[in-house]
């Protein structure tokens, strides 16, 4: 009896805490936050020649793209932002088209914005066509295979939104390029970049799985279904850290890890996990979600003074966006709005207090050290954010 008054309780406070989360943001209100951060967005990273967006506001001339892994690319002047940064915009439309009762408004944005400046990094010189990190009228760029794979997300999501034909086509190419970044060395596994075939890390294989379920979701087609599970347990068995559940960076060929621990990593695992278990109903997948998102917010969050919820840590905001997804996929299994009532509470702290008088956010959530310029991908992960949280009533 003591252990079910026990239990009893445990649920009682899991659900007050919750709801106390939850009611501390207004309803409906996050939908108008990524509204006018993605009018921001397009004011302030946009121009009147095409439908590129520039890589930082103000634009910085000496901005260098350490992300790339290439010095000789990171250090060349760019006017434009590279592919990953762009894509953000991608995500962060989609995240309104499909909340949106108005979604031809959005549509329109994504045909006429979005995928017209995205055609621009489109590279059919080398084959399997892919899309390269960098406009394709300027000297050849990597092409990195998790760039490909986020938008082949994006691009499923947008035909199970709106059954447009041309989306799920492109969704289809970019799996045939993501397919060509696998080989049998580690047993297996997708290399990060098509140029660099140094190291199999988990940003390239745990969005690949989510990327398969979510053709598999789209197509029925029982092959995405296998390759999506395959590149989970591929993952799982060599990235994740058998201590805390949560994931490492990479594996290179020659077995050494890098234990690096990014949100997105972990996300994406989660975000796997829970597509899994509602693809299948085999409970170890719904385990396995729900003992990451645990990790996930012992990890990635922190107690602050003055504050009654975990804050996020400082780090790539876009990688909290992505770690974000996976959170709202395991709520839409298993109903616990514990993770996303955090996330909540957080998204309604940025608004009010890490603004500035443009409406860009920064991305210090300890509110120390706030930065004249902006990222752009920060800003698209900021409306994602807010969008996906505002179909969940936020």
């Amino acid at each position: 009896m003591k252990q079910i008054n026990r239990i009893a309780t445990i649920a009682l406070m899991t659900g007050l805490y919750c709801l106390t989360a939850q009611a501390q943001v207004k309803n409906g209100q996050f939908f108008d936050y990524a509204q006018k951060t993605l009018d921001v967005i397009y004011d302030k990273y946009g121009n009147a020649k095409n439908k590129l967006l520039a890589e930082k506001y103000p634009f910085d001339e000496n901005f260098k793209a350490d992300y790339l892994n290439n010095t000789t690319q990171a250090e060349q002047q760019k006017k434009y932002a590279y592919l990953w940064p762009f894509s953000g915009s991608f995500s962060a439309v989609n995240a309104l088209m499909e909340l949106s009762k108005d979604k031809v408004t959005y549509q329109k944005i994504l045909d006429h914005k979005v995928l017209e400046g995205l055609r621009e990094y489109r590279d059919e010189q080398r084959t399997p066509a892919g899309y390269a990190s960098y406009i394709n009228s300027a000297p050849a760029s990597d092409r990195f295979y998790d760039d490909n794979i986020w938008l082949g997300i994006d691009f499923t999501d947008s035909y199970i939104q709106t059954k447009k034909a041309d989306y799920l086509k492109h969704a289809k190419e970019i799996w045939t390029f993501v397919k060509s970044g696998e080989d049998n060395k580690l047993g297996g596994g997708i290399y990060w970049c098509e140029q660099k075939k140094e190291s199999k890390n988990t940003c390239s294989n745990a969005p690949a799985a989510v990327f398969a379920l979510k053709l598999f979701e789209a197509t029925k087609q029982k092959d995405y279904l296998l390759e999506g599970r395959r590149l989970y347990e591929w993952t799982k068995a060599g990235l994740q850290d058998p201590e805390d559940k949560l994931y490492w960076d990479n594996m290179h060929l020659d077995g050494k890890v890098n234990k690096a621990k990014y949100s997105y990593n972990s996300g994406q695992m989660l975000q796997a996990a829970a597509l899994l278990y509602q693809l299948t109903k085999e409970k170890k997948y719904l385990d396995d979600a729900q003992q990451l998102a645990e990790a996930c917010l012992g990890y990635f969050f922190e107690k602050r003074d003055g504050k009654d919820f975990p804050v996020l840590k400082n780090s790539n905001l876009w990688f909290h966006a992505v770690m974000m997804r996976g959170f709202i996929s395991l709520f839409e299994q298993d109903g616990n709005r514990k993770y996303v009532a955090v996330f909540a509470k957080n998204l309604d702290l940025a608004w009010h207090q890490m603004r500035d008088q443009d409406g860009l956010f920064d991305v210090d959530w300890t509110l120390q050290k706030p930065k004249k310029s902006k990222w752009l991908l920060d800003q698209c992960a900021f409306v994602e954010m807010y969008g996906r949280l505002a179909k969940l009533g936020y």
